[in-house]
């Protein structure tokens, strides 16, 4: 477009503003460009909606990850209380052929007794960890009488028993390694600065790790069957 409506040579009015010449002078006409003001904002609006979409993206990208580690413990979790629902599940079983032949142990039963309660009355999962942990040193104790009880190794309910509990306890081992991977993969986010942002717009927490108290509780129960102990020999 033209700079003025007249020519800043000869000062004659242009007949065609888009003219590169003067029409009456014959000389170059100064040419400007100039951005529209309805142009300036349509860049803006471009611009804005660009980066309010980047930071959206972010935003829902950062939200669905934070839903997905929750739901990844979650599941992780249900895994874990199959199995420990089986473990529970084979104990009275397990009580009862105990008591057969060391019924008077009935601080042992009723301390396994009210773990198991403890547990299914547990609300919480941090609840149920405390009751699982719980009733792993409880299961322990019940353990050990096969080493004071030595006839139980040669009863077949009672191996059978064992040996189900101990597959048992190498599956929950396995599930609760799962748990705490996917516990720690939630917490380690949770604890970033944007993950602590979407995770509080999730209404995301961190989870609760799935360990037990004692040292010598960290492994499974493990079954032994060694010879029978001999009987003490009675003094004259």
């Amino acid at each position: 477009m033209a700079a003025g409506k007249t020519c800043p040579h000869c000062f004659n009015r242009l007949t065609d503003r888009k003219a590169r010449f003067c029409n009456h002078c014959g000389k170059e006409l100064p040419m400007r460009s100039r951005a529209s003001l309805a142009g300036v904002l349509l860049a803006f609006f471009i611009t804005l909606i660009a980066f309010a979409l980047l930071v959206g993206g972010c935003a829902v990208s950062g939200y669905n990850k934070a839903i997905r580690l929750d739901e990844q413990v979650k599941s992780a979790w249900s895994q874990v209380e199959n199995v420990l629902q089986r473990r529970y599940d084979l104990i009275p079983n397990l009580v009862e052929t105990v008591k057969g032949y060391a019924s008077h142990e009935k601080d042992i039963f009723e301390n396994i007794a009210q773990a198991r309660t403890k547990y299914f009355q547990a609300g919480s999962r941090r609840e149920k960890i405390e009751a699982a942990s719980g009733f792993e040193r409880a299961l322990s104790r019940l353990l050990v009488l096969q080493e004071r009880y030595p006839q139980l190794k040669a009863q077949e309910s009672f191996n059978r028993l064992m040996d189900e509990l101990a597959g048992t306890e190498n599956r929950l081992a396995v599930e609760r390694k799962r748990y705490n991977d996917a516990v720690r993969a939630l917490n380690t986010y949770c604890r970033t600065f944007f993950g602590r942002i979407f995770c509080g717009w999730a209404g995301v927490e961190q989870g609760e790790y799935f360990e037990v108290e004692k040292p010598e509780a960290r492994e499974a129960p493990k079954v032994r069957f060694g010879e029978p102990d001999k009987p003490k020999e009675e003094k004259p």
